[in-house]
Formats: structure tokens, sequence, C-alpha cells
């Protein structure tokens, strides 16, 4: 199990390891939206929150089961806008298991030629959080904050979901806004069957909060 502990910094991380900021993806990947529709019946594609990209060799010593794949990118996305402020929002997905339309998880085999994704809102300002850098250690496999692989931290989650692992668990931070309701967590799950022949496609998202 691997504990992610994020930074601050002024380094842009291209290629790198990072949480939020702008994803390096290679051309073959479209960065995933969702569609949206209003209360007139009007439709229209609204991009996923970029949570983060790990840069697979950063966290190869760290699983020696080899869980996880041990080169190239791992990318996570959701619909995280409310829970950061945004309570106008577009999109909700609410407590529970979300649709599968609201999260994406993607992989590339290769960290070389990748294509930055910038998104800015009308004014030109950028439409996400800086990014920040991330170190990795070893941790036990329930425990809280932001993690890769073991169990959900929260009983609850471990009860509704109880044949999947958490591929990633995302937990509050008061720096970012970060608030899921009332002290909650969001979690990628995935069965190990699935991880190990890497169905990223039957990853779910569960969001729980006291």
């Amino acid at each position: 199990m691997i504990k992610l502990t994020t930074h601050p910094t002024d380094s842009p991380l291209t290629g790198q390891s990072k949480w939020w900021g702008e994803p390096d993806m290679p051309e073959t990947l479209d960065y995933p939206e969702l569609l949206v529709t209003d209360e007139d019946g009007d439709s229209w594609q609204d991009p996923l929150t970029f949570i983060c990209q790990i840069r697979c060799e950063d966290i190869a010593a760290l699983d020696p089961e080899e869980l996880l794949p041990h080169e190239g990118m791992l990318y996570f996305f959701a619909a995280l806008d409310y829970f950061l402020g945004d309570i106008e929002a577009p999109s909700y997905p609410g407590m529970g298991q979300w649709q599968t339309e609201s999260f994406r998880v993607l992989y590339s085999p290769f960290c070389e030629q990748l294509h930055t994704h910038q998104l800015v809102y009308e004014d030109g300002t950028p439409a996400h959080l800086p990014a920040e850098a991330i170190s990795f250690e070893r941790c036990d496999e329930h425990d809280d904050g932001i993690r890769l692989l073991g169990w959900p931290y929260i009983e609850e989650v471990r009860e509704a979901m109880p044949d999947r692992i958490s591929l990633l668990q995302v937990d509050e931070c008061d720096r970012w806004d970060l608030i899921f309701h009332d002290c909650g967590t969001l979690n990628f799950l995935i069965r190990p069957d699935d991880l190990r022949e890497r169905r990223w496609e039957k990853t779910e998202c569960y969001l729980f909060s006291f």
C-alpha cells in the first residue's frame, strides 16, 4: 500500500507524477468529459476534473507484488467541481456509487511524447488547481489519507463494495477546499482480477461522507 503526500511547487511537473495541474497524455488518449443536460434540455460536454497522474516507475519499488504497472502513466479524473466549492457546478454525482460517466481511469504504457492538455475559462485563466509534486511511501492497507491500493479506510465503503480494493483513495483537504460534505472520502475501486488484467474500465467510484 502506498501513501501519497503532495507538496506545493513552482515547477510545472511536465511528464512527472503530480496532483492537480494539467494532465500530460499521449495523443491517443482524449481528455475525458461528462455529457451534461440542463433543465431546458440543452446538452454539452463538461470536462472532468483532473486529479492526478502517477508515473508508474516512481512507485515500482513500493509495489513488490506488481499490483500496478511499473512503467507508463496512470491518470485519474472525476466530477469534483461541486466538492471543490463550485456549488453551481453542472454535475453533482451524489453519494454512494457513482455513474461511470462521472469518473475515469486512463493508462498510457509510455511517458514520452506526451501532450499537456490545457483547460482555461472564457477569460483565459487556468481551469485547474496548481500542480503539486507527489512523494510516495509504504503504509498500512487500511490507512486514511491519500493512497494507492489497500482497502478503503471507511468501513461502510468496505461493506458496500466488499470484493473491491481501493485503486486510489482521495481524502478531504482544507488547502484545496476539497470537502466531501462532512468528513468523507472518494474511492476508486476495482476487483483484484480486473486490476491484474489492467481492465481500468472496470474501475468504480464510491463517495462516502459521515
